[in-house]
């Protein structure tokens, strides 16, 4: 056997390993008490976070990107915790307006930036509204039509309970299936691995078809076109 033919067997043969799994107590912990699903047919990435949190920053645009890459099966949902009621609760009002509106991906970055870059008390309601007009890159009349809801006081509430319960005692935290606490020990990139990870494993401990992918953005009417146009 030459030496190319040497080295192709043992290239083949580290290619085919399967990849290592999450390893319990390095990658991620088992919570004592399991968060209740929301969506009971879904495998739930859960984040306890707070929009005051630079750390909390960072990882909004790491996680939200790969939420977008999730299975069909999988959602990701997002609990802002309540320690100081005067701090917190009006921030969660404004989690759960940003979650309820459907504008999280466009508004978070620019609710993140204020609050941890720029120092703008956005938990102060008459601050927020001053501030929501102003912004351009998601839709605030939607989030604040959501802030302004019945039903928002108290599903800002119910994310202080789940603090309490779940005793969140850092963030962001963030938890599969409703179990499993992922330990972010090389960054947040890489700790999106052990995020596939865990939902791997939940899927396979409750017994779930293997997911269709994710669906694939659209592409615009014009962008097809030009394709088509370039590749005549």
């Amino acid at each position: 056997m030459n030496k190319k033919t040497l080295f192709a067997v043992i290239t083949a043969a580290f290619v085919a390993l399967p990849a290592a799994a999450a390893t319990e107590g390095k990658d991620y912990e088992v919570i004592s008490v399991e968060v209740a699903p929301v969506h009971k047919d879904k495998i739930e990435v859960t984040e306890f976070f707070a929009y005051w949190c630079p750390h909390c920053a960072d990882l909004d645009p790491v996680l939200l990107r790969h939420a977008k890459q999730f299975p069909r099966d999988t959602v990701l949902r997002t609990e802002h915790v309540i320690w100081d009621e005067a701090r917190d609760y009006p921030l969660a009002r404004l989690a759960v307006a940003v979650n309820q509106s459907g504008e999280k991906y466009r508004a978070n970055p620019a609710i993140f930036a204020a609050l941890v870059q720029q120092r703008i008390n956005l938990g102060n309601e008459e601050v927020l509204r001053q501030w929501l007009p102003q912004q351009t890159g998601f839709n605030a009349a939607k989030v604040q039509a959501a802030f302004d809801s019945f039903s928002n006081a108290t599903q800002a509430k119910q994310m202080g309970a789940l603090t309490r319960k779940h005793g969140i005692e850092g963030t962001p935290t963030l938890i599969v299936g409703g179990k499993y606490r992922v330990i972010f020990g090389n960054g947040y990139e890489a700790g999106m691995k052990t995020v596939d990870e865990l939902i791997a494993k939940v899927r396979q401990e409750r017994g779930m078809p293997a997911p269709r992918p994710a669906p694939k953005p659209t592409r615009s009417l014009g962008a097809s076109l030009l394709k088509s146009a370039v590749t005549r």
